[in-house]
């Protein structure tokens, strides 16, 4: 039997123009997501702003809890969830994850799929995705199901309401220091 393992789930919230519009609409408190390997959250990958200061040109991202858009926004809010799975899942998952790192290019923010949640309606196109779609479809394509939706209608606010999470911090991002 192989040993456990565990990968994390970031939730934040920036505090920009554009986190605000969302949340007017959420009322959550976190309106974006990440998913991490290790507790150190120095692998995180996520879809969102390619450059800090262009909230326009967004897609596939490798983030930096140190650099980058978070640098820019030190008061940013999180709470990290962990989440046990095993060896082989994580195997599939970074599998998947290459897939999206090896094409990085081709891949676009999916800003059409934000309005859809706020229908109830998937809105799907290749190589698009959100944030929390992303993170969804990373777990689900690796055989895990927190959910019975699709990733395309999946919230950051829906990790946040998993019973399947475990709380790791809640707090300002710049004080986490992992255990």
């Amino acid at each position: 039997m192989t040993e456990p393992r565990s990968i994390y789930i970031l939730l934040t919230n920036t505090g920009t123009l554009f986190t605000k519009v969302i949340q007017s609409y959420t009322r959550a408190p976190y309106n974006h997501a990440s998913i991490s390997f290790d507790r150190e959250l120095s692998e995180l990958y996520s879809f969102g702003r390619k450059h800090p200061s262009n909230p326009l040109n967004g897609g596939f991202v490798k983030e930096d809890i140190q650099t980058g858009t978070y640098s820019k926004y030190p008061n940013t809010t999180c709470v990290i969830y962990e989440l046990q799975v095993t060896e082989r899942e994580v195997e599939k998952m970074k599998r998947v994850l290459h897939i999206f790192i090896r094409s990085r290019q081709k891949y676009m923010y999916n800003l059409l799929g934000v309005i859809g949640i706020t229908l109830k309606e998937p809105v799907e196109f290749s190589n698009s995705y959100f944030c929390s779609q992303f993170v969804a479809e990373i777990l689900q394509r690796s055989g895990i199901k927190l959910w019975n939706k699709l990733p395309a209608l999946v919230t950051p606010d829906d990790f946040r309401q998993s019973e399947q999470l475990q709380l790791v911090y809640e707090g300002k991002l710049s004080d986490y220091t992992p255990d």
